[in-house]
């Protein structure tokens, strides 16, 4: 038996997809594609974001933590797993395996929050126009900012902590990192009381946001169609669709892994969701968020034009 709080000194094996053989090779291939893609479409759009005086606005502001936490989100895992799916090394030490727990889950639980802040700022805009500048202050984004990412870390400090607490049996994870339910697995003794307490902190950090998101975007529909611009029904409903395409494909998989009961989790299930919010959904972000922005789409042909003339 061991626990975190024992046995530094050990390692836990990721068995990964290694029970999938077939799809190794296949994985990796668009994996490596997929981690490309998101280091590019976050960076372009923290970068652009700087560089063009359109796109110094507060939902431009959320939007560049957002890509930040992506970049972060995406980058504490995948570079294992691409080293896991060569079968080069499949082990991660248990000090790697609480570090990568608590960033995971603070980079998630930081974007659980974030997702609120953004549908909020979307709600302001909205359906206070006019007081949408007095509103969305600097220094009020900014705090807004800071504590999505305080509530995120501390989050993750408290569910990390409760998870130290327990004994392990066991070093074997049937995962490609180290993710909370697949670690639950391997408790030894009963450790009701404890899940208990960790299941309070997720559905606070899960549905919580998700009942404010709701109710921000119930408002927002409700003004909308009280409007009498078709113009302006459109940019609301186009800006705020992107919005919950990213909340709907977040929250959808997170609420699938992180609240079912710990005996009804299938891993080979959980290892192909957890693939779509660390890889998938990190990619897809920049995309949802810009391909019908016009003023991203105008920021980068400026930057690109300015690159072109000094060439």
């Amino acid at each position: 038996m061991g626990s975190f709080n024992t046995s530094f000194r050990h390692s836990f094996v990721l068995v990964g997809f290694s029970d999938f053989p077939q799809l190794e090779l296949i994985l990796s291939v668009f994996i490596s594609i997929f981690y490309s893609l998101t280091l590019f479409g976050n960076s372009t759009i923290i970068i652009l974001s700087q560089l063009d005086a359109r796109l110094q606005t507060p939902m431009y502001f959320f939007l560049c933590h957002l890509s930040f936490l992506d970049l972060c989100y995406t980058t504490s895992i995948v570079p294992q797993l691409l080293i896991n799916l060569q079968g080069y090394d499949r082990t991660i030490s248990y000090g790697g395996c609480v570090a990568q727990l608590f960033l995971f889950l603070a980079l998630a639980s930081t974007e659980s929050v974030l997702l609120v802040v953004m549908a909020f700022d979307r709600y302001a805009a909205v359906c206070r126009p006019l007081h949408y500048t007095a509103i969305m202050h600097p220094l009020l984004c900014l705090s807004l900012a800071i504590t999505s990412w305080v509530g995120g870390f501390m989050n993750s400090l408290i569910q990390t902590g409760l998870m130290m607490a327990m004994p392990l049996c066991g070093h074997q994870l049937n995962h490609f990192f180290c993710e909370m339910p697949i670690l639950l697995k391997l408790a030894c003794e009963d450790t009701e009381g404890t899940e208990a307490k960790m299941f309070v902190a997720r559905v606070v950090i899960l549905i919580f946001p998700v009942t404010l998101i709701l109710g921000s975007y119930a408002n927002i529909a409700h003004a909308v169609l009280k409007t009498k611009s078709m113009a302006g029904c459109k940019k609301a409903l186009g800006t705020c669709g992107s919005h919950l395409v990213v909340v709907s494909m977040f929250y959808g998989a997170a609420i699938y892994t992180y609240l079912q009961p710990k005996g009804s989790y299938s891993e080979s299930k959980g290892k192909f969701v957890a693939l779509f919010y660390t890889i998938i959904t990190p990619m897809l972000n920049p995309l949802i968020y810009t391909l019908r922005n016009k003023d991203v789409k105008g920021a980068l042909w400026k930057v690109l034009r300015r690159g072109t003339d000094s060439g």
